[in-house]
């Protein structure tokens, strides 16, 4: 009986984790942009996450992170939490940050990050908000909260992600920003392309597109910081050196 329990149990498994595939979109090169008006999402508040973890090709794996892989190599770290392991993998020793670039239709235009403080404001102009700075890489990351119910007062956004004051190291690190909009399933995208002197990245934008709220991928990879994507996007802002308050 143990061992029909079993199989029951694996399928059961199988059967939860298509579920919860099923409720997650994943925007690719080839699947670029998803309309969060058509799903019925376009309202609300969206609220935008960033995680990384080291990549398993560091430690001896490849591609996207495994556990099965190193609990060969180092059986115990099977019983360490998720922030432990990203500390002894080195995670620690880079710091991703997550912005946003955002224009209002009143022709209002700005940034959203830790680097100066600009935290911005949800419920009040440009309706983006940061909820604070992660310097570690916890499982719960860095997010952006978006007030979707302004919606007809952003004309656009850029949400991007960089590495502040350390060694590039976006090819050591397995990045994932995910989208949560208030309906629908979540929608996620990888920083899954080698860049190993790239400063910064600009992950996706979200614009109205002729009635549609539409969220498009970027990822694109430039070498230095905001000043350079603000280029690259036509954003027009004035850039000057800044800093982060120690922690």
């Amino acid at each position: 009986m143990a061992f029909w329990d079993s199989m029951r149990r694996n399928r059961a498994e199988q059967f939860a984790s298509g579920s919860a595939a099923a409720n997650v979109i994943e925007l690719t090169k080839r699947n670029p942009s998803v309309s969060l008006t058509k799903q019925g999402a376009a309202t609300g508040n969206l609220r935008v996450n960033l995680s990384w973890r080291m990549r398993t090709s560091d430690i001896g794996g490849g591609g996207k992170p495994r556990r099965s892989g190193s609990l060969l190599r180092r059986p115990f770290t099977f019983f360490q939490p998720e922030l432990v392991q990203a500390h002894t993998q080195g995670v620690v020793n880079v710091d991703l940050d997550l912005g946003c670039l955002y224009e209002l239709v009143d022709g209002t235009k700005g940034v959203v990050q830790p680097l100066g403080s600009f935290f911005g404001s949800l419920n009040a102009p440009p309706y983006v908000q940061l909820s604070g700075d992660d310097r570690f890489g916890a499982p719960s990351g860095e997010t952006i909260y978006v007030n979707l119910d302004h919606r007809e007062a952003i004309k656009r956004l850029l949400v991007f992600v960089y590495i502040y004051d350390q060694t590039p190291a976006f090819d050591r690190t397995h990045a994932v920003v995910t989208l949560f909009p208030s309906n629908g399933p979540r929608i996620e995208i990888e920083l899954d392309e080698r860049a190993p002197q790239a400063r910064s990245c600009a992950v996706f934008t979200v614009e109205d597109v002729k009635g549609d709220l539409v969220v498009r991928r970027e990822v694109k990879f430039v070498y230095g910081f905001q000043a350079e994507l603000d280029r690259l996007y036509g954003w027009g802002l004035q850039w000057g050196r800044g800093y982060k308050t120690k922690a």
